[in-house]
């Protein structure tokens, strides 16, 4: 169990050093989630909302943290082209 948690904690810290404290991060994401929510307009699909609040926490990890990450750049577009596939396969299937 011993080596478990350094483990734990040399991953906590290395993400600590990219996107800075978890606080920050978190702060920052509820409130974008939060104004997500507001604005969220009812007909969003689960896919897209879940997406949707994906991007906010990867945007949050950005702004709090290290913005020349390019995992944090290359996720925000990985969930959004999850979405646009599920679409463009549905407008092709009609």
């Amino acid at each position: 169990m011993g080596n478990s948690m350094a483990s734990i904690d040399s991953i906590l810290e290395e993400r600590g050093t990219t996107y800075g404290a978890f606080e920050g991060i978190s702060a920052i994401s509820q409130t974008l989630k939060d104004t997500l929510r507001h604005g969220m307009q009812s007909n969003c699909s689960d896919d897209m909302t879940e997406a949707l609040e994906m991007i906010c926490h990867k945007v949050a990890r950005i702004i709090n943290g290290d913005p020349n990450h390019l995992d944090s750049w290359m996720d925000i577009a990985g969930y959004a082209t999850l979405v646009a596939r599920r679409l463009e396969s549905e407008h092709r299937d009609k």
